[in-house]
């Protein structure tokens, strides 16, 4: 169930960066000379956003499950002095 909800959010966190890119080659946004339409700069806002907030879902996840980061690993009991 996990894995689904990993491969779903990195899914749905690349599928904006998808848009984004059609924004850029539809002409909303230029980079040089630089012009932008209202609509371009909102929605690649809102793209960015929902992308940003699903791979922030996809780290969260990966690293629950092990995938990223320092394995936990559990401390050594000190061995505790025994009462006579």
């Amino acid at each position: 169930m996990r894995s689904t909800i990993l491969a779903l959010s990195v899914l749905l966190g690349v599928l904006p960066l998808v848009g984004l890119a059609w924004i850029f080659m539809s002409g909303m946004i230029v980079l040089w000379p630089f012009s932008a339409t209202v609509d371009g700069l909102f929605m690649s806002l809102i793209l960015l956003s929902l992308s940003a907030c699903f791979m922030l879902n996809v780290f969260w996840e990966a690293r629950d499950q092990g995938l990223l980061g320092k394995k936990e690993t559990v401390p050594a009991k000190a061995a505790a002095p025994k009462a006579v």
